[in-house]
């Protein structure tokens, strides 16, 4: 099936963390292939590999140096093909991650480029010239804290920089950059992989007249942690010009069977817009990966408004909803006033399953994994550091993989280079027994894939107040109670029970959820509170 994506489920793998096979504390690609048959028995479509390309790991592999190569640290390009051809053994799909927007100040194009103002590279970054008073040309500031502008005094001029100083942003301006891109990317293809997931896709271009960003109206506090949440990033990404280069990418994967696309979209204020945007027609993105169910709101007004919002603006288009990933505070955690830890995992991936569209796990969920306590002496994430202690940084949900009650969880015989703390051995994967919640991931996943419903069906949400959240997907009827204190309803119809359910009582028409509570209906004609 050339569109084996849409509606799919991908498992996001952070290889750094996944599985050592070589006793250095560090996951590789080699563990990965290993320990693939434990996601072949989630039911997922596909795997998305983290970036495992050579790089020096000022930001743990998104600082690419070289992008046809694997880092020694997790291998070679024999090991990768091996794990291409287990994932295909085992029905897998191999998604790897493309982080185009920038690279490693170490890359030998940036290199090159920094060199001088007339070498054949020297328009691939963005270079402005100081203003008269030698400060930055604008007011653009960095994901990871401070101007978005390094000085460098071999060229004597700043260059643009989103993420760290070690991370120089390409100018997508100029074609050749382009073109260097969807080559290495058709590497990648020939390869055999099954698509790519493009890091920040909405960065691309910049404005080239460098007009400042505005304030974000939405700020009521100030100043923020961050100071990048105070800016209206109008400027700095999300141009329109990325368009006509997504339609490239796209050109470059239609050449190849069953490939896609899934574009991580970076922003807050508009994300739906630019998501629908990015995926309209059949000649951009297959899919929009989005953040807009990774923070800390959790609300069936909230749910039901990203999921509508998004198919009113793109009909056909196939969004990627996720709860966690290697960015942000695992959802157990972050939800943890709205549940117990165990009920509000098996809530969250019936809830992932009931919404329309594709759907990430991230590695560890499935276990119900929560965030790892940090402390400020074993951080190695840069934002952490740059804004500790109200952020600390994006250690805590990228810990190792815990698979059995063993010194170090079964990750690793040497010394992992994150802590696996005993709140996450507790919930390895060799003691997630019945009732478990690895066992209630397979049942649900397994619920959705066999549900014509679930997989193709249209979604229409019901007028229930908070904190229920209710919808058909065509005939299936999809309740949760979304806290922790039970709630009634009354299920109008001759509803049957269907599939996996929790903490949920129908006597004829009278349905009680209880804490975390979710079911499944047919023949249901709609539900009252």
């Amino acid at each position: 099936m050339n569109d084996w994506w849409r509606n799919s489920v991908t498992y996001q793998i952070y290889p750094r963390s996944f599985q050592d096979s070589t006793g250095n504390g560090i996951g590789d690609i080699s563990g990965v292939t290993a320990r693939l048959g434990h996601v072949a028995s989630l039911g997922v479509d596909a795997i998305w590999l983290s970036p495992v390309c050579t790089s020096p790991m000022a930001d743990m592999g998104y600082d690419v140096s070289d992008y046809t190569g694997i880092d020694p640290l997790f291998g070679t390009l024999e090991d990768f093909d091996a794990l291409i051809a287990r994932a295909h053994d085992l029905g897998l799909k191999v998604i790897v991650d493309q982080v185009l927007s920038h690279c490693s100040d170490q890359h030998p194009a940036f290199t090159q480029s920094r060199a001088s103002r007339d070498n054949p590279r020297a328009d691939w970054f963005v270079w402005v010239d100081p203003n008269p008073d030698g400060s930055p040309p604008n007011n653009w500031v960095s994901v990871f804290g401070g101007s978005a502008w390094e000085w460098d005094a071999r060229r004597r001029q700043y260059y643009l920089h989103n993420f760290l100083a070690a991370q120089p942003d390409f100018n997508f301006h100029n074609t050749n950059v382009q073109d260097w891109h969807l080559s290495n990317m058709r590497f990648w293809l020939e390869r055999g992989v099954d698509g790519f997931r493009l890091d920040t896709v909405n960065f691309y271009f910049h404005d080239q007249k460098l007009r400042p960003n505005p304030p974000d109206p939405r700020n009521t506090d100030m100043p923020k942690v961050n100071p990048y949440d105070m800016q209206d990033h109008l400027y700095s990404k999300s141009r329109p010009e990325n368009l006509p280069f997504l339609e490239r990418l796209r050109a470059l994967t239609d050449e190849f069977e069953a490939r896609t696309m899934v574009g991580e979209v970076g922003e807050s204020r508009r994300a739906g817009q630019i998501m629908a945007e990015y995926t309209a027609g059949n000649s951009r993105l297959h899919m929009a990966y989005s953040f807009d169910m990774l923070g800390p709101e959790f609300s069936a007004e909230h749910f039901r408004q990203k999921i509508e919002g998004f198919y009113a603006a793109a009909p056909n288009g196939c969004p990627c909803w996720s709860f966690s990933n290697h960015d942000v505070i695992r959802h157990v955690t972050r939800w943890a006033d709205h549940g117990a830890p165990d009920a509000l995992a098996k809530q969250a991936i019936a809830m992932l399953a009931g919404f329309q569209g594709s759907l990430c796990l991230y590695q560890a969920e499935e276990l119900g994994q929560i965030e790892t306590d940090i402390l400020y002496e074993e951080l190695t994430d840069p934002p952490g550091f740059k804004f500790w202690p109200d952020y600390k940084g994006r250690d805590g949900c990228r810990t190792p993989m815990v698979w059995d009650g063993s010194n170090q969880a079964g990750f690793t015989t040497g010394t992992p280079w994150l802590p696996i703390k005993p709140a996450q051995s507790a919930r390895n994967v060799a003691g997630q027994d019945a009732g478990s919640v690895l066992e209630a991931y397979r049942e649900v996943l397994a619920f959705r894939r066999n549900s014509p419903a679930l997989r193709h069906g249209d979604i229409r949400f019901l007028p229930l107040p908070e904190p229920i959240l209710g919808f058909f997907r065509d005939d299936l009827l999809c309740l949760y109670n979304l806290s922790p204190a039970p709630v009634a309803l009354r299920v109008q119809g001759p509803a049957t029970l269907q599939g996996p359910q929790q903490n949920s009582v129908l006597t004829q028409t009278d349905l009680t959820l209880g804490p975390n509570g979710f079911a499944f209906f047919a023949g249901a004609s709609g539900a009252k509170a």
